[in-house]
């Protein structure tokens, strides 16, 4: 086992002499033990520190993010990673919140976005800071720019008629992984062998609620 980024498993394939592979199965979501523990700070359902660190290694938590970027890039990050169609009205109101106090905790951040966005957003289907927890934390773990860079590197690590597959969470990441698959088709460097991502049946959501958002996509190596 190795602790380290996704895009530096060639590097790490290289050292251990292990070759190409048959097979690499890329799980791009949080775990349910971070998601679990409070300390880790992913979730607005339990109070705790404002972290989102993946690798607690790392120096930026997304605390220190918030209050170092510009009004502007944060407004940016929650429209960009987060889909949040009311970043301008988000950002602001952070920005205006740590000019007079911190924001430290989960909770904390949660009250500022529900304040910030229109009461009908507040009673919708999803909890109105579920966008800007995703943009935040994709921005404190470089998750898209570390998959951007992992996906065309590691083709060249599988064995002929080898697979690669990749399940998602969000349809940012989905998004990357369908693109990247398909120029791999166009070049000629193997088949798709998932027209459609599969997703998780009514009976498995329903055994594990977190696996409703999941995508599966696999490439095949071309066999030459």
């Amino acid at each position: 086992m190795r602790h380290d980024r996704y895009q530096n498993i060639p590097n790490r394939l290289m050292e251990s002499h292990a070759g190409q592979v048959d097979g690499m199965l890329l799980d791009l979501g949080v775990s349910s033990m971070q998601l679990d523990n409070a300390s880790r700070g992913f979730s607005f359902t339990q109070d705790g520190p404002l972290d989102m660190r993946m690798d607690p290694t790392e120096s930026e938590t997304a605390a220190k993010l918030i209050h170092r970027v510009r009004e502007d890039v944060l407004r940016e990050i929650l429209w960009k990673w987060g889909e949040e169609r009311f970043a301008r009205r988000v950002a602001r109101a952070i920005i205006r919140r740590r000019e007079v106090k911190p924001i430290e905790t989960t909770a904390e951040l949660a009250r500022v976005v529900a304040q910030a966005v229109p009461g009908s957003y507040r009673h919708g289907r999803i909890h109105p800071a579920t966008r800007t927890f995703q943009a935040i934390r994709i921005a404190v773990n470089r998750e898209l720019e570390e998959l951007e860079a992992f996906l065309p590197s590691a083709l060249p690590l599988l064995k002929e008629g080898g697979r690669m597959a990749v399940i998602s969470f969000h349809s940012l990441e989905d998004r990357i992984v369908k693109r990247a698959f398909r120029d791999f088709k166009q070049q000629g460097l193997g088949v798709i062998l998932t027209k459609k991502p599969i997703e998780a049946s009514e009976a498995e959501a329903g055994r594990n609620p977190r696996a409703r958002s999941a995508k599966l996509r696999v490439f095949m190596k071309e066999i030459r």
